[in-house]
């Protein structure tokens, strides 16, 4: 199940939501967990059994971990959790890439597990694996609760598709959590809003980056419009999620972290992934890059430190040769802005704007290809190889059909809107008049987005490859 779908909006989300409010405090993460599973099985049953297996040892590692602190059977069990939650994440994602590879070094011809990948594995093993660290570390008590443990890993608002909730973040809320009006109103307007940027945006520029995969008649500027379009559509599907799911954390009293914040005003790479998925950014420098060395042991350490990040980020977004390459493509970005020109990038606005989006628009084209070589087939396609025409007929035809919504998503990227309405909420103060528009915006939005969804259209979701 997911949340831009009519069983989620209109059968599960109004019945969780009136068992949650109706039943008494020490029984509300009770339904959310319950609810969490029923949501999770819905689209793959068989698997619901390997989450519960999977927060069971979380649990059972972290009361170890935290009963032998200070001895040498807390490293092992330590290490013990970890082995046993990249057990699960190795086998599922990345067992037949390593039998690929395998088989083409020896030419054996092992054959493939093709086990299908269960949905949001990659981010509740890192909530795991964050977890058990951080009780090793003294950074947070073991949970005694399991089923305060079992309701934030399994919380359905974030189960899909993150953000990578850490424990310590939550810790407190899961025991005692504030709900009001005020509180479930915000959390409304944020998921009406992450909801319409999935199902009018999101989803509309897959429409046309769907096309392109299917046309026969591409050049140079084909390559770069599909380029735009698939940056901003992965941009809006999963921020727009993120939205959606921040904005349901705070209608059952959790406040979620954000996860992305304008991206492409950055003015480096650097800055681009401070802002963009800020969730598995910061896990991976604090759970791998920090505890590697981080930049305390000289510059050749550094530098294997980031390289060894970026290969592992790569690497969990897709068991293909071309999430490896797209992640040390970023390792190499940051190590020269680091090393050689950041300070003198950050100095000339116009160009590093350009600098950002020309390198981002090219990373997400080894992004969207399905193998290493369909990702050289793209980018050399950007820059007119084996004879790619500059323009083409078809081109222009999409380019004019999708400017409007391409020049909206472009507007709607940067925090333009943002401000707008903040002017208008500090000129038109508790101004009765403008708090009726925006909930007739909102109205309006949500009834739009489900006139989509109940026609059946293009609607898929991006991060359930990942």
């Amino acid at each position: 199940m997911i949340f831009s779908s009519i069983p989620f909006l209109y059968y599960f989300l109004p019945v969780v939501l009136i068992l949650y409010f109706l039943a008494p405090k020490v029984l509300k993460n009770p339904v959310l967990l319950l609810s969490s599973l029923f949501f999770y099985g819905w689209g793959e049953p068989k698997y619901v059994f390997l989450m519960v297996v999977t927060i069971l040892s979380g649990y059972v590692f972290g009361l170890l971990i935290e009963r032998f602190s200070g001895k040498g059977l807390s490293k092992v069990f330590l290490v013990l959790s970890v082995l046993v939650s990249l057990a699960g994440l190795a086998y599922f994602k990345y067992a037949d890439f390593f039998i690929q590879n395998f088989n083409a070094l020896t030419g054996f011809s092992v054959p493939f597990l093709r086990l299908a990948l269960p949905i949001g594995i990659s981010f509740y093993t890192f909530q795991i694996l964050s977890y058990t660290v951080d009780v090793y570390r003294g950074t947070v008590k073991a949970q005694k609760n399991p089923i305060h443990l079992a309701t934030y890993v399994a919380l359905f608002p974030q189960l899909i598709a993150g953000p990578i909730v850490r424990y310590q973040d939550v810790e407190k809320q899961l025991v005692s959590r504030t709900h009001s009006f005020e509180k479930a109103s915000a959390g409304c307007r944020r998921f009406i809003l992450g909801l319409a940027k999935k199902i009018l945006i999101a989803n509309t520029l897959g429409e046309l980056c769907q096309v392109f995969t299917q046309s026969a008649e591409l050049s140079v500027l084909y390559y770069w419009l599909y380029a735009v379009a698939y940056m901003l559509q992965i941009y809006y599907d999963f921020s727009g999620y993120s939205d959606m799911a921040i904005g349901l954390g705070k209608i059952f009293g959790f406040e979620l972290l954000e996860n992305f914040n304008y991206p492409f005003i950055s003015k480096s790479i650097t800055e681009f992934w401070r802002r963009w998925h800020i969730s598995l950014g910061t896990w991976f420098r604090d759970y791998v890059y920090i505890p590697l060395g981080g930049n305390r042991l000289g510059r050749t350490r550094q530098l294997f430190n980031i390289f060894v990040v970026w290969l592992l980020t790569g690497f969990w977004h897709g068991a293909e040769w071309n999430f490896i390459i797209w992640g040390l493509y970023f390792g190499v970005l940051l190590t020269f802005e680091k090393f050689f020109y950041l300070k003198k990038l950050e100095k000339h606005r116009v160009l590093s704007h350009i600098y950002v989006l020309f390198f981002a628009a090219v990373s997400f084209m080894i992004f969207a290809a399905g193998n290493l070589g369909q990702a050289v087939s793209y980018v050399g396609g950007m820059f007119g190889a084996n004879g790619v025409p500059a323009v083409s007929a078809e081109c222009i035809y999409h380019l004019k059909n999708y400017g409007i919504v391409l020049l909206i998503a472009a507007l709607g990227a940067t925090p333009i809107p943002k401000l707008l309405k903040e002017r208008l909420d500090s000129r038109f103060k508790d101004s009765t008049v403008v708090f009726l528009a925006e909930m007739l915006v909102l109205v309006a939005l949500l009834l739009v987005a489900t006139g989509y969804l109940a026609d059946g259209s293009f609607n898929p979701f991006l991060y359930f490859r990942f």
